[in-house]
Formats: structure tokens, C-alpha cells, sequence
């Protein structure tokens, strides 16, 4: 049986509009999915050598959604480096990449990347930092994250990038 030209533009006109539907209910969903809260989000660093470059070391930091719900997180999270339980330095910069939003199943997890600035580049004295105080993307409560590392008192060595899907892969920067 020959489809005929006719019958190829019916079948292609078919398959876009099962497409466009797909993508609508998709942004439909995304839509009716509720912001991440404090209670449903856990926030780790991923450790390990992390990913240098010459002046800067990259490592993921994660945020997991711990609740029963699907949620969303959109944007760039708040950082600082503390000690004492006190800020060191100005709070993390942006790195301006565009971003979008990103839906967490229950026990799924984004990332972000944290780029930490050596310190002997910016200052001529060392802070040792002994955490990270982390607002995760569109919340007001933080989190603290042990990790020590060395920061300056008036000069940021924090910048970080947009949240993205997917656990973060300590070494691996690319977005």
C-alpha cells in the first residue's frame, strides 16, 4: 500500500502534533510542581579532588529533594564561606550562564558548580574557612555545609553557576 505524498504530510503533521501535545503537558506539569522548601531539601557538597584549573578549584555542590513530592528549584542558590559561624568575605558571585528550571523527583538530585578562587590570588593573608552557608535557588533559610578551605576577609573567592539536573561529578565542570 502506497502512502502517497498526501499521506506522508498527514503522518508528519500526526507526529508534531503528538509532540507539541507531549511538550504542553510536560510544561504543564512543570508548571503545577511546587518550589522546593527548607523540610525537602538536603544540601551536600560533593567531595573529592575536585576540578582545577590554573587559580581555581570546581566542586559540586548538591541539592537532593528528601520529601514525598516532586519540587522545583530555578536559579542560582546563595553561598558564603564561614568560620567561626560567622561570614568571611562577600558571598558568592554569579557566573551569569543562563539557567532554567529544574524539577527533583522524590530522592532526585541538581547541582550546581561552587568555583573557589585561590585565595594567595586575591590576598595576602589566608582565612581558613570551615563551611559553607548555602541558600538553596529561591529559598530564605540556609544550610550549613562543613568544608574547610581558604578564603580572604574582604576580597570573595566564591563564584557559583546555575542549578542543573543531575548529581554533580567531582573534576567534571562542563554544564
Amino acid at each position: 500500500m502506497s502512502w502517497g505524498k498526501r499521506g506522508v504530510l498527514v503522518l508528519a503533521l500526526l507526529v508534531a502534533s503528538a509532540v507539541a501535545a507531549a511538550a504542553s503537558a510536560s510544561a504543564s506539569a512543570s508548571a503545577a510542581t511546587p518550589a522546593c522548601t527548607p523540610p525537602n531539601t538536603q544540601v551536600w557538597l560533593g567531595l573529592g579532588l575536585g576540578g582545577g584549573t590554573a587559580g581555581s578549584t570546581y566542586y559540586p555542590l548538591e541539592f537532593s529533594n528528601v520529601g514525598h513530592h516532586a519540587c522545583t528549584l530555578s536559579g542560582y542558590p546563595g553561598v558564603s564561606a564561614t568560620h567561626g559561624g560567622s561570614q568571611v568575605g562577600p558571598a558568592a558571585t554569579r557566573n551569569q550562564q543562563s539557567h532554567g528550571t529544574v524539577t527533583l523527583a522524590p530522592g532526585a538530585t541538581a547541582h550546581v558548580i561552587l568555583r573557589i578562587v585561590d585565595w594567595g590570588a586575591l590576598c595576602s593573608r589566608e582565612v581558613v574557612a570551615d563551611g559553607l552557608k548555602v541558600f538553596p535557588p529561591g529559598q530564605t533559610r540556609s544550610e550549613f555545609v562543613p568544608f574547610s578551605f581558604g578564603a580572604c576577609a574582604h576580597r570573595g573567592v566564591l563564584i557559583v553557576g546555575p542549578v542543573r539536573a543531575g548529581v554533580g561529578i567531582p573534576g567534571y565542570t562542563t554544564s
